[in-house]
């Protein structure tokens, strides 16, 4: 475990995020982002003993600080980032007749801008040096798919996956840049969904591996940031048990 170099997971209060955080302190410092205080220390008092890990309180939805914030963490902890996965994430399920600007911003802001800025902080040499060597971005099957009320969400998660293409390219050869695509996975901010028992039976009718969970998302992160995928960057890693494959009527 590096002593130097931390990653960095956003949304790693709950859900992926949390699985994601956990998994990774097997093998890397951290710092743990959220917009909860009290629900990082949870996270953190599940994770590895012997990683060094930092937490990092701070609402991603606030965009216009964030820059700033990443550089103010960077200085005063002494640190290095070396890796950053992107779990953070909004979701509203509204049909196009009831979705607002405001809707699209805030959707926007967490799951769009506030990675872009977050890459462009640590790929600043005058910030973090040249540590930066692997980013991950939580995406969504739907990202090439389209779904009903799912406007805002689905936009935003094409954009992220526009995004992780294009940093790909330009950040290349020194840091890679994926994504990961769950399907339908059980956590806070999906509970509403399967809530709903006639959609969790459509929905495990649909997923030939069945239903999943947040440890098969963090697996397929923990293998992205591991020299074992060093050739690979700009890809779509979609973990849905199958399901946007399977085209039986």
């Amino acid at each position: 475990m590096s002593e130097e170099t931390y990653t960095l997971v956003t949304g790693a209060s709950s859900g992926i995020g949390r699985a994601v955080a956990i998994e990774l302190s097997k093998r890397y410092n951290l710092v743990l982002s959220g917009r909860d205080a009290a629900r990082l220390e949870e996270t953190k008092s599940s994770c590895n003993v012997e990683a060094e890990i930092c937490l990092y309180p701070f609402d991603l939805g606030n965009v216009d600080d964030l820059s700033e914030s990443i550089a103010t963490l960077i200085k005063d902890k002494g640190i290095k980032i070396s890796s950053f996965v992107h779990c953070a994430g909004v979701s509203r399920l509204l049909p196009v007749r009831s979705t607002k600007l405001g809707d699209l911003r805030d959707t926007f802001n967490t799951n769009v801008f506030a990675p872009f800025l977050i890459v462009q902080a640590l790929a600043s040499r005058r910030i973090n040096g040249d540590a930066l060597k692997s980013v991950v971005f939580i995406s969504s099957n739907i990202s090439n798919r389209g779904a009903k009320a799912f406007t805002a969400y689905g936009a935003s998660k094409s954009g992220l996956d526009g995004l992780m293409r294009c940093l790909a390219v330009e950040l290349a050869p020194n840091v890679r840049v994926n994504s990961v695509l769950p399907g339908a996975v059980r956590t806070r901010m999906t509970e509403s969904i399967f809530a709903n028992k006639e959609v969790v039976t459509r929905m495990k009718s649909q997923y030939p591996l069945g239903l999943g969970n947040v440890s098969n998302i963090a697996d397929a992160v923990s293998f992205l940031l591991s020299g074992k995928a060093s050739w690979i960057t700009g890809q779509q890693l979609t973990v849905d048990g199958g399901a946007t494959i399977d085209i039986t009527g």
